[in-house]
């Protein structure tokens, strides 16, 4: 039951989104490298508030305190990682086997940097978990809730996804310098992580990361250019117009960003 328990939790959290690997990224190399290249970032900005955690000794006993500055530093890193990309851009078009595809299209770039993310913050929430389901058995906390692992797996799968939404809105809004939408990024994060320190009060945490998992990514899904009439022409293998005329108009502020200087 442990093994099967710790395949039926793995595949919960991460078979969705190796699915969309396998879909989107793995062919591409370049979409693949930036991935990886994302995740890195991730790993920096966990880095650096690992040492700020342990630095202020008086806050350690603090939970609130350290995962509120780790948000604040994955949301540092993420807007590092937009400036890169934006001095990176030229170098990439010359890399890319006249496959532009990645660098003009600035949502795809988004797409990518935000599953980097996800999926590296993925890991590093659910491995030990994952690690104590493989057996013999694990004793538990008294009146600890027998749904544990499934809900941390739930959990983790939320977060992935949302920093997928997370890093569309954000890179959009940098690009269109709408800040009314990079502060729902960063606040919706501080809520979505804040909320978990309720844990194991699921009937609350769950749903309250789903709601805003669902709302994100309808957001996302929006300001990539999303419609009813997209998504039919999405599985009649079509590209609608509005589609194009969005890409048309985000490459422009992106254009105007770089002469203007990012923010």
């Amino acid at each position: 039951m442990t093994v099967a328990e710790f395949f039926g939790c793995g595949l919960i959290a991460f078979g969705p989104p190796a699915s969309m690997f396998a879909l989107t990224i793995a062919k591409d190399p370049i979409r693949t490298i930036m991935l990886v290249a994302s995740a890195f970032f991730w790993l920096l900005a966990l880095l650096f508030s690992s040492i700020l955690y342990i630095a202020v000794v008086q806050l350690q006993d603090k939970l609130a305190f350290g995962l509120v500055f780790s948000v604040l530093f994955q949301e540092l890193f993420r807007f590092l990682w937009f400036l890169l990309i934006q001095k990176a851009e030229g170098g990439l078009k010359k890399v890319s086997d006249g496959n532009v595809q990645i660098v003009e299209n600035k949502n795809i770039l988004a797409y990518v940097s935000g599953l980097g993310f996800g999926i590296i913050s993925g890991a590093f929430s659910l491995v030990n978990v994952l690690a104590d389901m493989t057996g013999p058995g694990t004793i538990g906390l008294k009146n600890d809730p027998h749904n544990f692992f499934v809900a941390s797996a739930v959990t983790s799968l939320a977060f992935i996804l949302l920093h997928v939404f997370w890093g569309i809105l954000f890179f959009n809004a940098l690009h269109r310098r709408n800040y009314l939408q990079l502060a729902y990024v960063v606040l919706c994060h501080l809520l979505a992580s804040c909320i978990t320190l309720l844990n194991p009060r699921y009937s609350i945490t769950l749903p309250t990361v789903w709601i805003l998992t669902v709302l994100s990514g309808v957001l996302a899904f929006i300001v990539a250019g999303g419609s009813l009439r997209t998504i039919k022409a999405a599985f009649r293998g079509t590209t609608t117009t509005s589609t194009r005329v969005l890409q048309v108009s985000v490459n422009e502020g992106a254009d105007n960003s770089s002469n203007a200087g990012v923010m």
